[in-house]
């Protein structure tokens, strides 16, 4: 059972209750709901998105403090679903009438149970499947999207999983943002200096589930020159297979980069007449790995 509705009100609640002042605008109505954990604390984290008959989005947004939502929408049938991190989904579906409460009470949502981890061992980046991946901010305009297309990295799954490690290495040169002149400029002393610091490298040894998919990877980023804490919020994605059967471990992550802190002042380069790139980076990383043969 992924989640259940329970204690709607009854009508003579809903005529009492401070919701019957609300207005509503014409052949409108009002749709609510309270979400609640198994032990009937409210998820607060929760999100919802109602849909139309057509599966179009009407309204979506978070919960208050208490895990309660209240939206006034066209009378009519909607798909009501609710997630949050570590529980499974709920859905079910609603009827609103005109200047009418819809309320679908309590839902309670179930803990989801997290995917298979990868076993024991060393399982290696594959490269074919796997993309590192950055966005900045062009001084005051436009986002700059780029990746590095050589790198290589292995992680060393351990039992528990939190004491694995994880080492990567990234060939600064491969920065690629499909402006060759832009890229040999990134590629130069003004930001990476790929002739006095060749690779970008990472080294962790801290693994600390969040719970459900969530993890936190903590490591040591080089960076020209520069050794900084760097953290991986991460999303474990779990088991899959290949085409050829073999078993792959999936997860996205995410962080920011700081250029300040790798000693790439963009003050500097900005004083020079030449803006490029913004002082923080958003790096994302998706990543597939397979046993080391």
């Amino acid at each position: 059972m992924i989640g259940r509705r329970r204690g709607s009100r009854t009508n003579r609640e809903q005529r009492t209750s401070p919701l019957a002042a609300l207005e509503t605008p014409p052949s409108a109505g009002v749709l609510s709901c309270r979400v609640l954990d198994p032990v009937n604390e409210p998820v607060r984290h929760a999100e919802f998105t109602v849909s139309d008959a057509r599966g179009r989005t009407v309204v979506s947004g978070g919960m208050d403090p208490f895990g309660s939502f209240v939206t006034t929408v066209p009378a009519g049938e909607y798909r009501l679903a609710v997630s949050a991190e570590g529980y499974t989904p709920y859905r079910t579906t609603a009827t609103v009438g005109e200047n009418a409460l819809a309320s679908l009470g309590d839902v309670i949502l179930q803990v989801a149970q997290p995917p298979e981890l990868p076993g024991p061992g060393d399982w290696e980046i594959e490269p074919a499947h796997t993309s590192i991946g950055f966005s900045a901010r062009h001084i005051g305009l436009a986002w700059i999207r780029g990746r590095f297309n050589s790198f290589a990295g292995v992680v060393r799954i351990t039992d528990p999983v939190e004491r694995s490690a994880m080492h990567v290495v990234i060939d600064a040169a491969s920065i690629d943002t499909g402006v060759r002149m832009r890229d040999d400029h990134l590629r130069s002393g003004d930001f990476l200096d790929v002739a006095a610091f060749p690779t970008l490298e990472f080294y962790s040894e801290r693994f600390v589930h969040k719970g459900g998919k969530r993890w936190a990877v903590t490591g040591a980023l080089s960076l020209h020159g520069v050794t900084r804490t760097v953290v991986l919020d991460a999303e474990y994605l779990g088991l899959g297979n290949g085409m050829e059967g073999e078993v792959r471990a999936a997860c996205r992550a995410t962080t920011e980069l700081h250029r300040d802190d790798f000693t790439v002042s963009w003050q500097t380069v900005l004083a020079r007449g030449i803006a490029v790139v913004g002082p923080s980076i958003q790096v994302e990383l998706d990543v597939q790995l397979v046993r080391k043969g």
